[in-house]
């Protein structure tokens, strides 16, 4: 791991919820200013914002949790549940955004002191871009899911910001002000992939999906490195929760080695897996090659799935 607790990435959730507290604020004054809907858009995204990171800071407590005797394989997929709820609210955010451009759409409104309103807007997206960089860095680093969710969905807010920002300067150089709130529409179409894209990911892990692929082609060249030591693998699974992996195994060894010998070959296995993969669990079985039972679970077999 890259850092020692897991608790010590709560203080990446706090940033994000600094961060949405001052974009929200420079935003909606932004919008008092300009009276630009794609603006009050905007600042809806960063309440959103603020409420994802909020329950990413507590999901990220209770991930940092040991394992207990109710958990014994840990708290980790609790950051499922805080990138699940942040699909959620930005979805419903999208919603709430797209009612509020159609009816500005039927009845535009001017804007007014369009440059302070730009200005403004535009210091929210740094303060956006500068905390998305950082948080998303720490949760690649991490292999924390609730980090680079709650990333993406800071980076979603600076395209988006970019947009309105566009979309203004385009009323000011134009005077169309149906453009305000055909560009919040658009920015309505761009949080619900940004939502979705979130939401997928997350139930796919609560699913106990597998190792990814380049983490499954590294099992798989670490076990044919065993191919001349008399022993052969099958019912191999691996499966990931939050930052940790999960690997098991059947060993098949010659009957006649010693329970010692065969003991020691696993824990050669284990090892190198470990060093291999990052914050890894390994189970293997011990079973005899010359015992037709060790292969009544062949059939069941899935190469490093």
């Amino acid at each position: 791991m890259a850092v020692t607790g897991r608790e010590s990435l709560s203080r990446y959730a706090q940033l994000s919820i600094a961060a949405a507290l001052a974009t929200m604020a420079l935003k909606t004054a932004a919008y008092w200013l300009t009276g630009s809907i794609g603006l009050l858009s905007d600042a809806a995204e960063s309440l959103v914002n603020l409420a994802g990171a909020i329950v990413a800071a507590v999901m990220l407590t209770v991930a940092a949790r040991p394992p207990d005797e109710g958990h014994a394989y840990g708290h980790s997929k609790a950051e499922y549940f805080s990138s699940v709820f942040e699909g959620i609210l930005i979805l419903g955010a999208a919603v709430g955004i797209a009612v509020a451009a159609v009816e500005r759409l039927f009845h535009p409104h001017p804007l007014e002191q369009l440059g302070f309103g730009i200005l403004v807007s535009a210091l929210a997206t740094l303060v956006n871009l500068g905390a998305a960089v950082v948080i998303l860095r720490a949760g690649k680093k991490n292999r924390s899911i609730s980090l680079q969710a709650n990333a993406h969905h800071l980076l979603a807010d600076v395209w988006t910001s970019v947009g309105v920002i566009a979309g203004i300067g385009a009323v000011a150089l134009t005077g169309w002000h149906v453009i305000d709130p055909i560009v919040a529409l658009a920015v309505a179409v761009n949080i619900v992939f940004t939502g979705y894209r979130i939401v997928t990911e997350s139930v796919s892990g609560l699913m106990d999906s597998a190792l990814p692929d380049e983490e499954r082609r590294v099992l798989q060249e670490t076990l044919a490195g065993f191919a001349d030591s008399g022993a052969t693998f099958h019912a191999v699974r691996t499966r990931q929760a939050g930052p940790r992996r999960f690997i098991s195994m059947h060993v098949l060894v010659p009957g006649d080695w010693t329970v010692h010998v065969g003991h020691r070959l696993l824990e050669r296995i284990e090892g190198e897996i470990r060093q291999k993969i990052e914050n890894v669990t390994v189970f293997t079985h011990l079973e005899s090659l010359d015992d037709p039972a060790s292969w009544e679970d062949e059939s069941l077999d899935r190469p490093a799935r």
